[in-house]
């Protein structure tokens, strides 16, 4: 997907935000950028933690640099999903967790690749152990993006959406580059603990996986998207696809990449006003 789709995707989701919804996000963004800038301050101030967390990236395969992007933007990405709560509470959320080592490894592989895009040259023509400076320089030189001064809600928001695009573009190329397909992807675990059980309360309708009538009176599975199940049915199904036999809706999902794919499915439904 080009940036500038993905860039509009976001705005037009975020246009539909009610001004509680927008305080909310904005807040909990902001928590989440500062939180981003202190690690990166630390990380460029002390030349111990630089010359570790440099030597962990370089020691990253490439398909393990994609999967910590991929977290990221799973951290990130899930602040705007949670302010809709589209499928329903009950639904437990899911997040990639990332320690602080693979986090300032992350920061620091973007910053890498900003300056890179910025000027080509300035890292070349230095040894490692040099681009802390230079680093530190173009930080400072764009002092707005990563300051500890306050930002306005729509300065806090154009910093979400760059985020979330500049991670996106990386994973979507990375994913081309694996020759990745698309493929099926279990249910998470809370996820399936947290699907509720209902009595059958009308007669005629058959289990989709079975086939057979689901007969009254009897506790069946139920999915957020209100279709009905034979526990015995579902159960085998949740734990190989995250998807609902009927419509296709979609449980959360451990797996990094599916659930990044869930999610924005999400946004591009908010923005198209299908939720």
């Amino acid at each position: 997907m080009e940036e500038n789709t993905t860039t509009t995707i976001l705005m037009t989701a975020l246009s539909t935000l009610t001004p509680p919804q927008i305080s909310t996000l904005t807040a909990t963004v902001s928590s989440l950028l500062h939180h981003h800038r202190r690690r990166l301050s630390a990380l460029l101030s002390s030349t111990t933690l630089f010359s570790l967390s440099l030597h962990h990236l370089h020691s990253l395969s490439l398909h393990r640099k994609s999967l910590l992007i991929a977290q990221h933007l799973l951290s990130i990405l899930s602040q705007f999903s949670r302010i809709f709560n589209p499928t329903n509470a009950r639904m437990p959320p899911c997040t990639a967790t990332i320690n602080d080592r693979d986090l300032d490894s992350v920061l620091l592989l973007l910053l890498l690749c900003e300056v890179r895009q910025y000027d080509p040259k300035s890292l070349k023509t230095l040894s490692p152990s040099d681009w802390r400076d230079s680093l530190s320089d173009y930080v400072s030189s764009t002092m707005l993006t990563f300051s500890g001064i306050e930002c306005s809600n729509s300065e806090t928001l154009i910093k979400y959406i760059e985020l979330v695009t500049k991670c996106k573009k990386f994973v979507d190329v990375m994913g081309c580059r694996d020759g990745k397909v698309r493929r099926e992807v279990a249910a998470s675990v809370a996820a399936v603990v947290a699907l509720p059980s209902v009595e059958v309360k009308q007669g005629g309708k058959e289990c989709a996986v079975c086939k057979e009538e689901m007969k009254l009176g009897r506790d069946v599975c139920e999915l957020p998207c209100e279709h009905q199940f034979h526990w015995m049915c579902i159960l085998p199904w949740v734990v190989k696809r995250n998807t609902c036999p009927c419509c296709r809706h979609r449980l959360p999902t451990d797996d990094v990449y599916g659930e990044i794919e869930r999610q924005w499915e999400v946004v591009v439904k908010i923005g198209s006003g299908c939720l």
